[in-house]
């Protein structure tokens, strides 16, 4: 039965992939990958490098980013094995259907918690960007300035028409012009390094405070401690960084549907090496100069640090716009895989239906705002769903698909790869463990930046 089953959804896919396969060329690929890597957790990394310090957190992105590369080619070794381009599949054909329900269920979290990060950015700081646009200082309750009203709107006229296109190529554009809009965030948070005062003085306690000639030393002419850089800091905040960091780097859910539509499959690798390492010097150059603006004072989410110091900051404005357009255009690719992670669970024998695929792209969406509209704080969201679904989706599934699917002729199990692969499934397991057990001492500990809001 099991034998039949697989038949059946292996012509599926060649089906499915007939439409699509080949369409997409190497730069696009590359653009809709590294805007699938590229959210909102760019945002927080600053954050992470002023818990951990800038050595320790150099360390920690470098083996994340090659973690991240080496799960993805035992990802692609296992799809082109078996010749199936879909991360449910890849679990239906290791362990049959709780290995499909498994992955796609990690999936589902994985990318409704990304997706919710991302609006809850929209929801946050698209009023306040309004705000200073009309200069408004104490708003009255006016529903143009409510994040909950925003998200809705913005849901409704930008994601769900991108969500409803059938492939993920033509999303290309998008995604290029939302890495443009990253790019033009770094520059600015580089740029502000050298023009923002340390210590920095809250706007909120002194107006004037943007035209005094504030220095780094104090009156004996020694530096102030609060601006020297640390290279290794251990807290109770450090508990959130390599979530943080994992979940910065998790791209696998959208690996395999952009591998579909790649036109030349062998070159796949390339495309997740060059993606990869682009983001990874953004992140660490972003993490760096936040860091070195702010030190010790830098808020989870960075653009909420500058509003402290000049709330009509022009670049700064710009800047969250740009922001919140790349957040708001990433939304649709990261909500690709979760559609198709639920018509696998739910409607595994059913070719593609236009009624169907726009009813998931909408409840989605609709189930996605509800939660925006009573999250916690962001770090809640990083936190638990970096601890949890991303080591199961960069450690864990990879790597016992890869040892399930390559067969013992090619590659028996005391072979190193395979050995390699049993290494990187219980790396994952030890992540997912620490990362909870941090988490949930820190939240019960009362300390918890994350069970409060801004």
């Amino acid at each position: 039965m099991l034998h039949r089953n697989a038949r059946f959804f292996l012509q599926q896919i060649a089906s499915e992939q007939g439409s699509f396969e080949g369409k997409t060329s190497f730069g696009m690929s590359v653009f809709n990958l590294g805007n699938a890597i590229m959210g909102s957790g760019i945002l927080g990394l600053a954050y992470a490098m002023a818990n951990t310090g800038v050595v320790l957190f150099l360390v920690l992105l470098t083996v994340v980013a090659v973690l991240s590369s080496y799960s993805i080619h035992l990802l692609l070794k296992s799809s082109g094995i078996v010749g199936i381009r879909a991360y449910e599949q890849l679990g239906y054909r290791a362990f049959g259907t709780p290995g499909k329900m498994a992955a796609g269920i990690a999936i589902t979290l994985q990318n409704i918690g990304a997706m919710s990060s991302y609006m809850y950015i929209v929801k946050y700081e698209f009023p306040l960007v309004i705000q200073a646009f009309l200069r408004v200082d104490k708003p009255a309750g006016e529903w143009y300035l409510n994040g909950n009203y925003l998200v809705v709107i913005v849901s409704i006229a930008v994601i769900l028409p991108l969500a409803l296109m059938k492939q993920l190529g033509y999303l290309g554009y998008t995604s290029g012009f939302s890495l443009s809009c990253m790019v033009f965030f770094l520059i600015s948070v580089i740029y502000k390094k050298f023009n923002v005062p340390c210590p920095f003085v809250d706007f909120a306690l002194n107006g004037t405070a943007s035209g005094l000639n504030v220095s780094a030393t104090d009156p004996g002419g020694e530096e102030d401690p609060a601006c020297i850089p640390k290279m290794a800091n251990l807290n109770s905040q450090t508990a959130y960084t390599i979530p943080i960091l994992a979940f910065a780097f998790v791209c696998h859910p959208e690996v395999l549907p952009i591998y579909t539509e790649l036109r030349k499959y062998k070159k796949m690798q390339h495309v997740a090496n060059i993606s990869i390492t682009v983001m990874y010097v953004m992140y660490f150059l972003a993490a760096l100069f936040g860091y070195l603006t702010f030190y010790g004072e830098v808020e989870a989410e960075l653009l909420h640090t500058y509003s402290r110091i000049d709330p009509y900051d022009t670049l700064i404005l710009c800047v969250r716009v740009a922001v919140l357009i790349a957040v708001t255009l990433t939304v649709p690719i990261v909500l690709f895989p979760v559609r198709r992670a639920i018509q696998q669970m739910m409607f595994p024998n059913k070719t593609f239906y236009w009624p169907r695929h726009i009813a998931i792209a909408f409840i989605l969406l609709t189930f996605i705002n509800l939660l925006v509209i009573f999250a916690p704080n962001i770090l809640g969201i990083f936190g638990v769903i970096g601890a949890t679904s991303a080591p199961c989706l960069i450690f864990i599934f990879p790597a016992v698909f890869y040892i399930r699917i390559v067969p013992k002729e090619e590659e028996p199990l005391r072979s190193f790869p395979k050995i390699l692969a049993v290494c990187f499934a219980g790396i994952g397991f030890l992540f997912m463990i620490m990362s909870l057990s941090f988490i949930i001492i820190d939240w019960t500990s009362g300390t918890s930046k994350a069970s409060s809001g801004h």
